[in-house]
C-alpha cells in the first residue's frame, strides 16, 4: 500500500472515530415533546383534563389495578406517572398510540379502551398533552425517557 493509501485510511479512522465519540458523549434526545416550553405544557395540562383525566386520573395516576385484565379481558388505564409504563416508550410510539389507538398499534385481538385521537386532536395538540405528562416526571425519569428517544433514533 503506498503512502497517500495509509494517509487517507488513517483520516478515515479519525474522522470516524471521532464522530463516535461525538455522538457516545452527546446529551440524550430529547425528542419530539416540548416538555421544557411553558406554554405548550399549560396547553398539554389543559388538553388532559378535557381528554384523559376521566380514565387516567386528574394525578396521573390511572386506574386501580391497572396491570390486571377485567372480565372482559380489557386492562385498565395505566398511570402516567412514574409508577406507570409511559415513560418506557420512545415518543414517537407514544404519538402513534395517542393518534391511533391500542388496538390498531397492537393488532391481533388485542383489547384495549384507549381510543385514537387523531380525529379528536391535532398532532399538535397530541403532543402537548404528552409534553405536559413528561413535564410532570421527575428528572432522572426524564433523563431515563430521553436515553430511550435517543437509542431509538437510531433505528428511525
Amino acid at each position: 500500500m503506498n503512502r497517500i493509501g495509509v494517509a487517507l485510511g488513517t483520516v478515515a479512522l479519525l474522522v470516524g472515530g471521532g464522530w463516535a465519540l461525538a455522538q457516545m458523549t452527546a446529551a440524550p434526545d430529547p425528542g419530539l415533546l416540548p416538555y421544557e416550553d411553558a406554554a405548550r405544557v399549560e396547553n398539554g395540562a389543559r388538553l388532559y383534563a378535557e381528554n384523559c383525566a376521566s380514565c387516567h386520573g386528574a394525578q396521573l395516576q390511572g386506574e386501580p389495578d391497572w396491570k390486571e385484565r377485567d372480565a372482559d379481558g380489557y386492562l385498565p388505564a395505566p398511570p402516567h406517572d412514574p409508577t406507570g409504563h409511559t415513560w418506557h416508550h420512545p415518543d414517537a410510539q407514544l404519538l402513534e398510540i395517542v393518534t391511533h389507538g391500542t388496538e390498531a398499534l397492537v393488532g391481533g385481538s388485542y383489547k384495549s379502551n384507549m381510543i385514537g385521537y387523531g380525529d379528536i386532536l391535532s398532532e399538535a395538540e397530541i403532543l402537548d398533552t404528552l409534553a405536559y405528562i413528561k413535564s410532570t416526571w421527575p428528572e432522572e425519569v426524564v433523563t431515563l425517557h430521553n436515553e430511550i428517544n435517543a437509542r431509538t433514533a437510531v433505528y428511525e
